[in-house]
């Protein structure tokens, strides 16, 4: 009995060991160290580096088929070819510092066809910042001067309301540089920098009159620059903003008596369509207020979906559409545009619109 016990406690050992055997049958990323400290660096320095070096521990051929870092700052390059049982490869990672100061910590995922196919890598450290010279303050060069950038936003402006923004500008040239606009709408005043000496800083100083825009939601105007009477396409300035209905001064009685736009759908699937064909759909609504909704603007996100309301006066209790047609033209794939309605209604200033589905592609291509 003794001796049957013996063999089946040999027998069960014998498969357990053979079962450990085979689950270790592969191969196996073993690193050196998994985290590596470049303690403080130089930002003026630029990129530092580091190769965390690894042996296959496994008994078949080790692969990295993918390396990815947490951030793009974060370069990983690998041993590209199968690394034999016993032998090392290595992953180096570079990290390049410029625009972050202070302490990081980034990590490294190694994706192999080893037992345990991930491992974390990481690296960390401080780093110091450099010195910033105007090219950083003023990193947008506009001919003989510089910008901080060729963008105005005047972000949300009230319909009626004037807002002034300033915006720097150095003369970088070893010149006097005389500073002018042209293509100046009337809703928009420059004033300033003028005539400035070499290395002089100005401010310009731009007013918009929204009350003079007469137009809704988002709105761009380009305004070129002249230095000393002379400028290209080149000297470009985009002036954008946000005009909004002023709805702060309403009592509750009148907000209770406002419009009120709802829609029975917001979002149109159309399927779907071939190339350079059309389709149709109106969007239905009512103006479910106590007064007249007013259609302000309707805008679509592309040339291709054309729009246009039934009308633009609504009474309580009246249905109407936004009539939207998309063209598909040589498009293919998936498609989504969107159609933006904005109203008077106090409550639901901006109505987004979407136009989705599926453009397929000529047969045999």
């Amino acid at each position: 009995m003794k001796k049957i016990f013996v063999t089946l406690l040999s027998l069960i050992l014998l498969t357990g060991y053979q079962m450990a055997q085979s689950q270790q049958q592969g191969a196996s990323i073993t690193f050196t160290k998994r985290i590596h400290d470049f303690g403080k660096i130089q930002e003026a320095d630029g990129a530092v580096s580091y190769s965390f070096e690894f042996t296959n521990t496994g008994n078949t051929p080790l692969v990295i088929t993918r390396v990815v870092a947490s951030c793009g700052c974060t370069t990983p390059e690998w041993t590209r070819q199968p690394v034999p049982p016993g032998q090392k490869g290595y992953v180096k990672v570079t990290f390049n510092p410029r625009n972050r100061p202070g302490q990081f910590a980034k990590t490294i995922t190694v994706m192999t066809n080893g037992v345990q196919p991930n491992a974390v890598l990481r690296v960390q450290g401080e780093v110091i910042p450099r010195e910033k010279t105007l090219e950083d303050f003023y990193p947008y060069k506009m001919g003989n001067v510089r910008l901080k950038s060729n963008h105005i936003p005047f972000v949300k402006i009230l319909n009626g309301q004037k807002k002034t923004v300033l915006a720097e500008v150095v003369n970088v040239s070893e010149e006097p540089v005389d500073i002018s606009f042209t293509g100046v709408p009337p809703h928009l005043t420059f004033e300033g920098p003028g005539k400035l000496k070499p290395g002089e800083k100005g401010v310009m100083e731009i007013t918009y009159d929204a009350a003079k825009k007469n137009d809704w939601g988002f709105v761009i105007d380009r305004i070129r620059m002249l230095q000393n009477g002379k400028g290209d396409f080149s000297y470009t300035l985009t002036i954008s903003a946000t005009i909004e209905d002023d709805f702060s001064g309403m009592t509750p009685e009148e907000l209770a008596n406002a419009p009120s736009i709802q829609f029975k759908q917001t979002t149109y699937d159309f399927g779907t369509m071939k190339q350079n064909t059309q389709v149709e759909h109106n969007f239905e609504f009512t103006n479910e207020g106590k007064s007249d909704l007013i259609i302000r603007k309707v805008s679509s996100s592309c040339g291709c979906t054309a729009v246009k309301p039934k009308e633009n006066v609504i009474k309580p209790g009246q249905t109407s559409h936004i009539k939207t047609i998309f063209s598909s033209g040589s498009r293919v794939g998936r498609q989504n545009k969107t159609v933006t309605i904005i109203t008077n209604d106090p409550k639901n200033t901006q109505v987004i619109l979407r136009l989705t589905g599926n453009v397929e592609p000529p047969k045999g291509k």
